[in-house]
Formats: structure tokens, sequence, C-alpha cells
């Protein structure tokens, strides 16, 4: 029989409330108070908290107070990624972000989910995971929906609420975000 959690980054029905992944956001949410308030600047201290909240991270991983996430391990970073202010993740499943990513300020990326019977959602929760290619650039505000995957290369308006996958080299904007062209490579 799965855990919660082993439901939880399978993207089936789960039970949030369980001991285990309480304990898990818990800690989580003792390492952001050390970061978003103790802290607040990017120290040496701050990056050793980065390091054992978001330990799948490349190189490079700059995050700028305050930020928020579910549990931290479910992030997985490439190389050079910046987060601006007052970033989201709420990492259920995987998030995983290529190198050389730039998220604007406001930037909020949604894993988690809930089923659309009323009954069933009292109750459980699901989510599905976010992947975002190489040499993306996030706008400011933007919302990345579960389960979307953002190609290389692509830029997201600011603002933009991106509920389907984008391919490779585009530039999406809007609520609910389009293609509105290719760029160069």
């Amino acid at each position: 029989m799965k855990t919660e959690k082993e439901k939880m980054i399978a993207g089936e029905l789960y039970l949030s409330g369980g001991e285990d992944l309480k304990k898990e956001r818990r800690k989580a949410k003792n390492l952001l108070h050390s970061l978003n308030v103790t802290e607040y600047r990017v120290t040496k201290k701050a990056r050793l908290i980065l390091a054992e909240l978001i330990p799948n991270a490349g190189k490079n991983l700059y995050i700028e107070p305050p930020f928020f996430c579910d549990y931290g391990y479910n992030i997985i970073c490439g190389d050079n990624v910046y987060f601006n202010v007052n970033c989201v993740v709420l990492d259920c499943s995987k998030v995983t972000i290529g190198s050389n990513v730039l998220f604007a300020p406001g930037v909020q990326l949604y894993t988690a989910s809930h089923p659309m019977d009323i009954k069933s959602r009292r109750t459980h929760e699901f989510s599905k995971p976010i992947t975002i290619g190489d040499d993306c650039w996030i706008g400011g505000n933007a919302i990345i929906c579960p389960g979307v995957t953002i190609g290389n290369g692509c830029v997201i308006g600011a603002g933009s609420v991106v509920t389907k996958n984008i391919p490779d080299h585009s530039l999406a904007v809007g609520n609910p975000a389009k293609v509105i062209r290719k760029l160069n490579e």
C-alpha cells in the first residue's frame, strides 16, 4: 500500500493532512522562516538554508526573499536559476527547471490541484508535475498551472496564466496564455 507521499508524487489522490506530509511541510516552513525573516538577504547562511531546502539544485541557484514552497525537495533546478521576490512554488509533484531560467517577481508555479467532485475535494487533492526548459524567462506575476511543460528558450509574458504546454522558442502571453510568435534560437 502506498504512503500519502508516494501517492502525492505519483499524481494520485492523496490526503495532505497525514502526519508524514505535515512534518515535511513544517520542516520546509521552518527553513523558509529562516530564509524570509531571519536572513532576508542573500547571505552565506541563506545559501546554506537554500541548499537544505532545495537539495536538487545545480550551481548558482539565487532566490531573492521572500520565497515560498511546500516541500522544496520536489524542486529540481539546473544551473543559474534566478527567482526574484515573492515567488511561490507549490511542489507537491516534481517541478523541473532547466538552466539559465529567470523568474520575475510574483511568479507562481502550481503542481497542486483538487478534484472537481465536491465530496472528494473535501478530503483529497492531487498534483501534476511542471517542467520548464533551459533559457526561459517567466514574466512577473505569471502563473504556471499543474501539468504544464514550457519548452526551451521561451518567454512567458507578465501576468500570463499558462494552462497548456508551450513549445520551444515561443513567446506566450495572456489569460489563458497563447503563443503569439516564435523566438529566434
